[in-house]
């Protein structure tokens, strides 16, 4: 089968590259002539583990190209799927659709013969069809079917989730674009993977359900971890407690700073909008999306609380800027408010990020960036970690404490033991847990830690 796949983002680049993994010959298209080049040269412009190595290797073999030619691509196309972005409109919160619908204008003047046109962007219930109108009025003489499948692609772990896939979601009206999309899949039947079949409405509904549940999973675990602080319990055991009931289950109760990346903030806030629309308003989901935001100004007054009420003239380390580990993406990062809200209030703010100090340059202005985790805290009066990459997880404590001015420590992501923090002698801060003071209090008290 030969497909098309139309944008080269993070949903297009990953989906076309697996997809020739399964075997099949794939064409990525992108009018950025220069993001083509580097794919061309086997650069693969995002951080995501083990796709560099998938798609020089299937490139290699033929089965995976890259071209600005979209019109040629389209023709010789068997499926082509739409992935390019729909990010938060300007001003009210929609999704922006432009440049779906362009896309499809342009597929529309090259199809030649049956073709199934994909919708792989999340777009809002209703979209598909209008593909398909748009398509149709161009081309009324084309033999073709519009299908959603949205993707379920977990950045960091994205080629696993889609090798290995939960379920596939397929709406479709007909059962010739049905047939096509189980040979499209059918790798998959090797290892039983659930294929369910729906109307064009219902799998646009199923993505934003999705994103809207683990977002609220999400808010809810934070606020919960709010109260805990505030009574003397324990969120981890509190997560686990709940996690264990097989109604609800442990993935997501992981609580942090607030949730960020490419999808969940621009879904949550576009599924309101459109329910808005629909005049069945989907109160919870809104409840989310502002308690979401106003978290990340409460984690940056967490740490300046921490730092004895005041950061004024302090230099506050930060280990990870992205908004989860084992990615490059900055998209709705927590750390995009909370470090401007510490420089505000008077804070130097030294980071280390593995993968994102590239792109995060240019969004945090004022930032000195660190070549690695312990140049940053070096000299600095606190240490605040904001992403939990794995070299992270076990820092060497006491070359920590002998680097910093002062030994407090905030943990925005519970990757420390409150009690080993203090039988180190830390100041320590985390989530939901009660916040220890060292051990040994001969140490210096962190309100008299400034430069």
């Amino acid at each position: 089968m030969r497909i098309a796949m139309v944008g080269t983002g993070y949903v297009g680049l990953v989906s076309g590259t697996c997809f020739s993994e399964f075997g099949w010959n794939v064409v990525c298209v992108d009018k950025d002539e220069a993001k083509v080049a580097r794919l061309q040269a086997g650069e693969v412009p995002i951080y995501e583990p083990g796709l560099t190595s998938l798609v020089r290797n299937n490139a290699a073999g033929g089965r995976l190209t890259f071209t600005t030619d979209l019109a040629t691509a389209v023709a010789e196309a068997d499926a082509v799927f739409i992935a390019v972005g729909t990010p938060s409109r300007r001003g009210d919160g929609h999704a922006d659709l432009s440049y779906v619908f362009d896309a499809a204008r342009e597929i529309a003047a090259a199809l030649d013969g049956y073709t199934i046109v994909v919708t792989k962007s999340t777009v809002p219930v209703g979209s598909s069809r209008e593909v398909e109108r748009i398509i149709r009025e161009a081309r009324p003489d084309a033999d073709f079917d519009v299908v959603s499948n949205p993707e379920f692609l977990r950045e960091g772990s994205a080629i696993s989730d889609f090798m290995r896939p939960d379920r596939v979601v397929i709406g479709a009206d007909g059962e010739r674009a049905r047939e096509q999309m189980r040979q499209l899949y059918r790798p998959l039947f090797l290892i039983e993977t659930p294929m369910i079949f729906t109307a064009l409405e219902t799998s646009e509904v199923i993505k934003y359900a999705a994103n809207s549940f683990l977002a609220t999973k999400i808010t809810f675990i934070n606020e919960f971890a709010d109260l805990c602080e505030k009574v003397g319990a324990d969120i981890q055991d509190v997560a686990k407690g709940i996690g264990l009931d097989g109604r609800i289950g442990g993935k997501y109760l992981h609580a942090g700073p607030g949730f960020g990346g490419s999808c969940f903030p621009k879904d949550t806030l576009a599924v309101v909008r459109s329910a808005s629309d629909a005049g069945s308003p989907l109160t919870i989901v809104e409840r989310v999306v502002q308690v979401n935001e106003q978290r990340k100004d409460r984690m940056a007054e967490k740490i300046i609380a921490a730092c004895g009420g005041s950061v004024e003239g302090k230099t506050i380390a930060v280990l990870g800027v992205t908004f989860k580990p084992n990615t490059d993406d900055m998209r709705d990062s927590p750390s995009l408010a909370i470090i401007p809200h510490l420089q505000k209030s008077g804070a130097v703010v030294r980071a280390f990020d593995p993968a994102g100090m590239a792109e995060a340059s240019t969004m945090l202005p004022g930032v000195e960036w660190a070549a690695d985790a312990f140049t940053a805290m070096t000299g600095a009066d606190a240490l605040a970690i904001l992403t939990e990459w794995n070299e992270f997880r076990a820092l060497d404590l006491t070359r920590v404490k002998a680097a910093l001015r002062a030994p407090v420590l905030i943990d925005l992501r519970n990757i420390y033991q409150p009690q080993e923090m203090a039988a180190k002698g830390f100041y320590y801060t985390s989530i939901g847990r009660p916040a220890v003071r060292p051990a040994n209090e001969s140490v210096t008290p962190v309100r008299t830690a400034s430069r």
